[in-house]
């Protein structure tokens, strides 16, 4: 703000720049299919290359083409229709993708980048996209989006939140003073959004804010009453002995147990691809004299051309037929441009996860660190929501076995000598120990939290009952019961 001017003239100048940018900074055709084609898992980018080839008469498979036939060919001679190739490849720089979604909408926030419009996030299932994008709608200050930017990076893809408020509060700027009445607030637009369930801190509640968005009736309040009362008795308590404690009938209770188990306890889980499909791998990491190295898999991009004949004929035909094929020269010029970008950019990203994790590659998950989006992007010098995209769905083989992107990533935890554990390696190491138990004497939450404090990692024993609860291992009165 300038000196002497006043705060109210200030935010009127500065609404007044974001609606005029919103509206001169707007996404080209262009960049629109960078970012889906981005976006989109290997077989998804198969249809769509193969759905463009079939209606554009300039582009062909390179197998398909003699190698004389194969080119980018020449520039069209009328400079009129022509695009200089210096700007294609400016206009397609990852790195300003950002720049001009950001302001695709008048009035958007400038904070995250990741607030997109209704059709890019449908183009991208990735559940951090979709949760930005829903909170967005909300008429919320920039300090509050930002709360919300946090808590939405916080949420793990089985949809929990895997930060405690002290860690959310400790990711934002201390002046803010942002207290955890603040982050209550937020977490509770958050828990409003789809898929139902998501944004819960334990089953319990994620059970309770399905049944919530349900329509009441007798049956939802009776299925809410014995998740907040009696879930962590449901495996060992009978239909029967619930009624009495409950005063209810039988068959009431049996319908609102059916209800139960009906609800999603992983509502961010996604299925991969396809129902049947194998997981083709994007990428292959392999340890080459001691280092590991990334490379694509080209088997997994599918290999296209300019046809020559037609490029030629493009260069040479006057009038409509002329008009038509050098518009479709470039569109093949532009697809061929977003495809070997998208390479380069899962390449790069690759790379600097390989970095980050190789740990992880040379011994397993409970080596995994920790890892976030904002890391990887401020490394390779892309936008947060651009590593987000570059990592959804997109796989890399390893010796370990073929993961997702976002398998690599996972959130910090405090140590005793002043580092930070990995929520992925903590549970690791929780399930080590569990696998390990006498099972006549399975280790309690408190045990298990005395072995990690141990190992030199501090967590509270609610930590480690969620960690727990979201890998699926009973508590240690139902392993004993099972035993």
């Amino acid at each position: 703000m300038l000196p002497g001017q006043p705060e109210g003239r200030h935010n009127v100048v500065k609404a007044a720049l974001q609606i005029g940018l919103g509206q001169s900074l707007k996404l080209t055709p262009q960049l629109t299919q960078a970012i889906k084609l981005l976006a989109m898992s290997t077989l998804e980018l198969e249809l769509e290359v193969t759905s463009l080839l079939e209606s554009n008469p300039v582009l062909d498979r390179e197998d398909d083409l003699p190698s004389d036939e194969i080119g980018d060919g020449p520039e069209p001679t009328d400079e009129r229709e022509a695009e200089p190739a210096d700007e294609i490849d400016d206009q397609l720089d990852l790195q300003n993708f950002e720049e001009f979604s950001d302001w695709s909408e008048p009035g958007s926030s400038s904070y995250d980048g990741e607030y997109l419009d209704r059709e890019q996030a449908a183009d991208s299932p990735d559940l951090r996209t979709e949760l930005a994008w829903q909170l967005a709608l909300r008429p919320l200050s920039e300090r509050d989006r930002a709360i919300a930017a946090a808590l939405v990076d916080a949420v793990g893809e089985d949809g929990y939140l895997n930060e405690d408020d002290d860690g959310i509060i400790a990711a934002l700027p201390a002046e803010w003073r942002v207290s955890s009445g603040d982050i209550a607030v937020l977490r509770c637009l958050l828990q409003q959004c789809d898929p139902p369930g998501v944004g819960a801190r334990n089953l319990r509640e994620c059970l309770q804010l399905q049944l919530r968005q349900r329509p009441a009736e007798a049956l939802r309040d009776l299925a809410l009453r014995i998740v907040t009362e009696h879930l962590d008795t449901l495996p060992k308590t009978d239909a029967q002995q619930l009624a009495r404690r409950l005063g209810v009938t039988v068959a009431d209770v049996d319908a609102a147990l059916r209800l139960i188990r009906s609800l999603n306890p992983r509502p961010g889980e996604r299925p991969i691809d396809s129902e049947g499909d194998a997981v083709v791998p994007d990428l292959i990491a392999r340890k080459i004299n001691g280092r590991w190295r990334v490379q694509l898999n080209q088997g997994s991009t599918p290999t296209i051309g300019i046809n020559r004949h037609y490029e030629h004929m493009a260069a040479e035909s006057k009038g409509e037929t002329g008009t038509y094929l050098r518009g479709r020269l470039q569109e093949a010029r532009w697809l061929m441009k977003s495809l070997a970008q998208r390479g380069d950019t899962l390449l790069r990203v690759g790379n600097c996860i390989v970095r980050e994790q190789g740990a992880f590659l040379d011994y397993g998950a409970e080596a995994l660190r920790p890892l976030t989006l904002r890391t990887i992007a401020e490394e390779v010098g892309l936008h947060e929501s651009t590593i987000s995209r570059a990592t959804t769905r997109k796989y890399m083989a390893t010796p370990r076995g073929v993961f997702e992107l976002k398998r690599f990533f996972s959130s910090g935890v405090a140590t005793s000598e002043g580092g930070e554990a990995s929520a992925t390696a903590i549970q690791a190491m929780i399930r080590k120990l569990i696998d390990a138990e006498q099972k006549a004497r399975p280790l309690s939450d408190q045990a298990l939290m005395e072995s990690l404090k141990q190992a030199g990692i501090q967590v509270a024993r609610r930590t480690v009952a969620k960690y727990r609860e979201v890998m699926n291992i009973p508590s240690s009165s139902d392993r004993l019961r099972k035993a």
